[in-house]
């Protein structure tokens, strides 16, 4: 009998614990397969400072997780050492699920609170396009990794193309989902994930015109209209933004010295596949066009990382920047350029002609502007 009460006590103890700790943090409750590593990493902010925390993982993937937070928070759940991640919005005594493959982290779905369950109903309606989308991302990055044995550049370039045409369609849904929700906090978060880093600053000024009541005064709304704002600045039409580079020989380079003259930026990496590819191909355009009225300038983004003179051994007949401040350089920010390689064609009016044109079909586009 004293046996028996001492176990209803032990049991009454236990769920006055459970019950008192489930109302002093968030619950982060979830399983996700495919996992390489027997934890997950969480960043977070917390009063200004970057926090992280580290989750430890089961054999099948399930874990728990409780943080003590008093406002919105979003926190990066980072899965197989950084390789993909999931975006998790928490507030105070909230508890959310987790439920995915790593291998697929567009379709991780997050449950527990409308932003959340907004963002997971919109990825299950998109489920198709998104793992094909997911499988195209791991087909890119195999490509890469073989391509030291074998030039697979024309595959790339097929599935490159592929995944325009999926994201493409993937921003038009995000867009409907927008329109429709044009007063919840998770368009916000949708315009984010779409809009920010695309190369189309009318849409994400559209879109940012659909938010209303509340949300569109919020500060995350400012934000994002202040960035497309900065956008139209270097957008298609544009004038050119003013620039000062110096180039590998120490001498400074100036946006005025190519007045009259149709100018070719280009923004590549010291190492990679498709920057070298990026160099080659425009060695071919540059033989091509009459040096009297083009000038090509390539700009080296991450020679902070990998020793300058790889941009010498590479012999390249046009003038090039090792850029030391790399993505916080002011070129990278004025002319909004979010990955490598990227090419912009500036016109001899100074105005901004084309964004991302690519490496083959530089000398026809100037050829065929200059016949207009």
């Amino acid at each position: 009998m004293v046996k028996c009460a001492k176990i209803v006590i032990f049991f009454f103890i236990l769920w006055i614990t459970i019950s008192c700790n489930s109302e002093e943090g968030t619950f982060i409750r979830g399983k996700i397969s495919n996992l390489e590593y027997p934890y997950i990493l969480a960043s977070y902010l917390s009063a200004d400072t970057l926090a992280i925390d580290t989750i430890t993982v089961d054999r099948r993937g399930s874990f728990n997780y409780t943080s003590t937070i008093d406002t919105l928070t979003t926190f990066s759940l980072y899965l197989n050492n950084y390789e993909s991640a999931v975006v998790v919005f928490a507030n105070e005594g909230e508890k959310l699920t987790i439920n995915g493959d790593s291998q697929l982290p567009d379709l991780i779905k997050v449950n527990g609170n409308e932003i959340n369950n907004d963002l997971t109903a919109f990825k299950t309606e998109n489920e198709d396009l998104l793992k094909q989308r997911g499988q195209l991302f791991v087909n890119l990055q195999h490509s890469v990794e073989l391509d030291t044995i074998r030039n697979l550049a024309l595959a790339r370039h097929d599935e490159l193309t592929k995944l325009n045409m999926l994201n493409h369609e993937l921003t038009l849904r995000a867009e409907e989902f927008i329109k429709n929700n044009s007063a919840k906090l998770s368009s916000l978060i949708m315009i984010n994930n779409f809009f920010m880093n695309s190369d189309n600053p009318r849409a994400l000024e559209r879109v940012l015109g659909y938010l209303q009541d509340d949300i569109a005064k919020t500060a995350y709304a400012s934000s994002l209209k202040f960035y497309s704002e900065k956008m139209n600045r270097s957008a298609e039409g544009a004038r050119m933004p003013y620039f000062k580079l110096v180039d590998k020989e120490g001498e400074n380079i100036y946006s005025h010295d190519f007045n009259g003259k149709y100018l070719l930026l280009s923004f590549i990496s010291m190492a990679g596949v498709e920057s070298r590819e990026t160099v080659e191909l425009l060695r071919n355009e540059y033989a091509e066009v009459n040096k009297d009225s083009v000038e090509f300038v390539t700009v080296y983004i991450d020679s902070d990382i990998y020793p300058e003179d790889y941009a010498d051994n590479d012999s390249i007949p046009w003038i090039v920047v090792p850029e030391m401040r790399s993505w916080g350089s002011d070129i990278v920010d004025t002319y909004n350029v979010q990955y490598i390689p990227f090419n912009i064609l500036i016109a001899p009016d100074g105005n901004i002609k084309v964004r991302n044109i690519p490496s083959q079909g530089v000398a026809d586009m100037i050829g065929n502007s200059s016949e207009e």
